[in-house]
């Protein structure tokens, strides 16, 4: 990319990011600055990615053409009314921040465009799964922008923004969600005379085939459960208890829970 971008955090979701960026060459280490608070943080980054590193966001911004907001939602208020930190028409700031909407964040950078993304953490392995907005400001190349930034990090999708609470609790929170089935699986595969870390890797690889399934077969998810099951076979004796127990309600409740708690913060903020 042509543009220059800077991060106003460096926490492990900005991380995840940059090395991802950098990885799969959309950005090269001169084009990537960012601000963070600690001097350590700021010299094992510089360290690590090779990428300039500051104390103040100000710094940041002044190298960068593309922001990206990455603090905490308690952060944000502060960064522009206590430290002043403006930013100018050729500013593009992307905000990973949670809870803030695009209405709140236009009126910290008045002159400025303004895109959301709610990425998950997944992001960290270049599995990303992101929905982003557009503020009424922004373009379509800005679009393209933060596609652009994000897709390469794994799949991204463009979205109305009173549709990111849903992205949130679909796809922000529900890796722990998967986490959680993992480790069961995996202990109870233990309980069967399996090594558990070779349980947790064999239910691991086959949650992520079964997502590249979906993905990639065309076929829906109820397509998918039947080819796997055979009448009388075992797989079938599973899939009936999970339905027995309220399975798919209970995750469909646990998303739900978290699309709520969403939508909650932003109230708040």
């Amino acid at each position: 990319m042509r543009s220059r971008i800077g991060f106003i955090g460096a926490g492990r979701m900005a991380e995840a990011m940059i090395k991802g960026l950098i990885d799969e060459g959309v950005y090269t280490p001169d084009g990537i600055s960012a601000a963070a608070l600690s001097e350590s943080t700021r010299d094992r980054m510089r360290e690590t990615y090779g990428i300039r590193m500051h104390g103040r966001a100000a710094e940041a911004a002044a190298e960068a053409d593309v922001i990206v907001l990455a603090v905490k939602p308690a952060q944000v208020r502060g960064l522009f009314e206590e430290e002043h930190l403006v930013l100018e028409p050729r500013h593009l700031l992307v905000s990973i921040v949670a809870g803030i909407d695009i209405r709140t964040l236009e009126t910290y950078v008045p002159g400025s465009r303004v895109a959301r993304v709610m990425p998950n953490h997944c992001c960290m392995v270049t599995s990303c799964a992101s929905g982003y907005a557009m503020g009424a400001g922004t373009t379509e190349d800005d679009a393209a922008t933060v596609e652009g930034i994000f897709s390469p990090l794994g799949l991204s999708k463009r979205v109305e923004e009173d549709a990111l609470d849903a992205v949130t609790g679909v796809s922000g929170s529900s890796p722990a969600f998967m986490y959680m089935m993992l480790d069961a699986i995996a202990e109870a595969g233990a309980g069967f005379g399996l090594a558990r870390e070779d349980a947790l890797q064999l239910a691991a690889q086959s949650m992520v085939g079964a997502g590249k399934m979906v993905l990639e077969s065309g076929m829906t998810p109820e397509q998918l459960v039947d080819g796997v099951c055979s009448p009388r076979g075992t797989t079938i004796e599973g899939v009936k208890l999970l339905r027995e127990k309220g399975f798919e309600q209970t995750v469909a409740e646990a998303v739900t829970a978290s699309v709520r708690r969403s939508i909650e913060m932003k109230r708040v903020g």
